[in-house]
C-alpha cells in the first residue's frame, strides 16, 4: 500500500448547494413512509434535509403526520424546526402535543424563542410547561422575559449572553467565557459589567485573544457601547442596529444593569413581520393572514375596508346625483369623472406612501409639520401644473369642440392633485400622532376619501364655470 506522501492527490469539486424543492411525489413518499411507520426511511430522509426545509415539509403534512415526524427526529432538532415555523402555524401544530413534549423542546431553545411560543399557548398550558421545564434557569428567564410586551426591547431580547466582571483579569475572563458559552449560541463580543451588573463596555474575543499575559478586563475593554432599554419600542432598536451596523445589541433597565441581548435575526424576523401588517394595512386587510388560511378567515380579513369603500362610494354616488339636473344639461362633463377619480387616489396614496416611510425611519431629523406640508405644497404644485396642461390637451383630444369643458376638467385636476396631496400628507401625520398605524391611511381610506373630494371639487367647478 502506498504510504499518505506517495498516494494522488484528490481532486475536489467545490461544494455546491442545491435548494431544497418539496414535489407533490416526494411529499407523498414522507407521507406514506408515516403511515407505514417506516421510520428509519424517514430519519434517512430528514438527514438529508436542513431544519428549514423540514419546516416546509410540515406545512403540507396533517396535523398528526407532522407530529410523528418530528417525534421521529433529534430533539434538538425538533426544536428548531418547530421555531421556523409561522407563528399561527406553530399554535396549530403543537395541539397535538403534550405540555411534557412541549417542554422538552423548550428546554432547548433560547429564552426569546421559548417566550414567543409559550404566548401563543394558552394561559393554563404555558404554567404547565414552564412548570415541567427540567432546566430552571431556562424557566427563570421565560418568567422574566413574559412580563415585556412582544413588540419591545424587552420581548425580543434573550437572556443567553457572555458577560464578564471588570476586576478580572484574562485568564479568568477565559475561564469564564467557556464556562457561559455552553448555552450561547452565537457569541460575538462580550459585555463587561461591575459587581451590580451595570453594563460598563464590551471586549472584543480578538483583543481577549490577543491580550498580553497578566492583562486585566479593565485594561482592554470598550467603553463606548450602544445599549438599549427594555422599553425601547422594537422599530427603535431596528433603527438602532441598522444606524451603527450591529450583530447583537444590549439590553438594560432604567438603572442600566445588563439584562440580555437582542440579536440580529431577532431583529429580522420584527422588521419582516411589520412590513407584512404594512403591506395588508395599506391594502386595506385587517388580519394578519396568510394564503393557506381557511376561507372565512380571509373572508373576514377583507370585508371591512371593502364594505368601508362601498359606503364611501355611494356617499359619492349621491354627491354625483345632486349634479343630476347638470349632467343631464352637459353630458360631457361625465366623460371625465374616471379621470378626477383615478387622478386623486394616485396622488393621496403617492403622498401618504412616502410619509408613512419618513415616519417609519427615525435615522434623519424630524422635521416640524409646517414644514412638511410647505414642502408638499411645492410639490403638489408643480405637478398639478403639469397635470393640469396634460388634462387640458388630453380633453381637447376627446372633445375638441368644448374649449371651456376642456379649461373646467384643467382647473379640477389642478384643484385635485392640490387637495389630494395635502389630504394624503395630513392623514397618516393625524393617525400616528393618535397611535393609529398610519399605513392604513395608504390604501382604501385615502383613495375612498379623495374620491369623494375630486368629484366634489369637479362638479362645483363644472357648475360655476359652465
Amino acid at each position: 500500500m502506498a504510504s499518505p506522501n506517495e498516494m494522488e492527490p484528490i481532486n475536489q469539486q467545490p461544494f455546491e448547494l442545491t435548494p431544497f424543492e418539496l414535489t407533490k411525489e416526494y411529499l407523498e413518499k414522507i407521507q406514506t413512509a408515516i403511515n407505514q411507520q417506516e421510520n428509519e426511511l424517514i430519519i434517512a430522509e430528514m438527514e438529508e434535509l436542513y431544519p428549514a426545509d423540514i419546516t416546509n415539509i410540515l406545512y403540507e403534512l396533517e396535523g398528526e403526520e407532522a407530529h410523528y415526524l418530528v417525534r421521529l427526529l433529534d430533539k434538538k432538532l425538533g426544536a428548531e424546526i418547530i421555531t421556523n415555523l409561522d407563528a399561527d402555524d406553530r399554535k396549530k401544530f403543537l395541539k397535538n402535543f403534550t405540555a411534557m413534549e412541549i417542554a422538552e423542546y423548550v428546554d432547548l431553545l433560547d429564552s426569546d424563542d421559548a417566550v414567543d411560543i409559550l404566548n401563543e399557548q394558552p394561559k393554563d398550558i404555558s404554567e404547565d410547561i414552564i412548570g415541567l421545564l427540567k432546566d430552571r434557569e431556562q424557566a427563570r428567564f421565560v418568567n422574566d422575559l413574559m412580563h415585556y410586551d412582544e413588540d419591545s426591547a424587552g420581548g425580543l431580547m434573550q437572556k443567553e449572553l457572555i458577560k464578564i466582571n471588570i476586576k478580572q483579569s484574562i485568564t479568568e475572563c477565559i475561564e469564564e467565557i467557556r464556562r457561559q458559552a455552553e448555552d450561547v449560541e452565537n457569541v460575538s463580543s462580550v459585555y463587561v459589567v461591575d459587581d451590580e451588573s451595570i453594563l460598563l463596555g464590551r471586549v472584543s474575543l480578538k483583543k481577549i485573544i490577543l491580550a498580553k499575559r497578566g492583562a486585566r478586563v479593565a485594561d482592554i475593554y470598550d467603553e463606548n457601547i450602544v445599549s438599549v432599554k427594555t422599553t425601547a419600542k422594537g422599530e427603535e432598536v431596528a433603527d438602532v442596529m441598522q444606524k451603527y451596523d450591529l450583530e447583537a445589541v444590549p439590553v438594560v433597565n432604567i438603572q442600566g444593569r445588563l439584562l440580555g441581548r437582542i440579536t440580529i435575526d431577532d431583529v429580522v424576523d420584527f422588521i419582516t413581520e411589520s412590513a407584512q401588517e404594512d403591506v395588508q394595512a395599506m391594502t386595506g386587510i385587517s388580519e394578519d393572514v396568510e394564503e393557506d388560511d381557511s376561507v372565512w378567515r380571509l373572508v373576514r380579513s377583507r370585508l371591512p375596508w371593502l364594505l368601508g369603500g362601498m359606503v364611501g362610494s355611494f356617499f359619492a354616488a349621491r354627491l354625483i346625483h345632486n349634479f343630476e339636473d347638470l349632467l343631464s344639461k352637459i353630458p360631457a362633463v361625465a366623460f371625465f369623472i374616471p379621470l378626477i377619480g383615478s387622478t386623486g387616489g394616485n396622488v393621496g396614496v403617492q403622498s401618504s406612501s412616502i410619509i408613512v416611510q419618513s415616519l417609519a425611519d427615525k435615522s434623519g431629523i424630524d422635521i416640524s409639520l409646517s414644514e412638511r406640508l410647505l414642502k408638499v405644497l411645492k410639490v403638489a404644485f408643480f405637478n398639478a401644473i403639469i397635470a393640469g396642461i396634460f388634462a387640458f390637451l388630453g380633453s381637447l383630444i376627446v372633445d375638441s369642440a368644448n374649449v371651456q369643458l376642456s379649461i373646467t376638467v384643467s382647473l379640477s385636476i389642478f384643484s385635485v392633485v392640490l387637495l389630494a396631496s395635502f389630504m394624503g400628507t395630513l392623514t397618516p401625520l393625524v393617525l400616528n400622532k393618535f397611535n393609529i398605524n398610519p399605513a392604513i391611511a395608504s390604501g382604501p381610506f385615502i383613495t375612498t376619501t379623495n374620491d369623494l373630494l375630486g368629484y366634489g371639487v369637479y362638479l362645483l367647478i363644472v357648475y360655476l364655470l359652465m
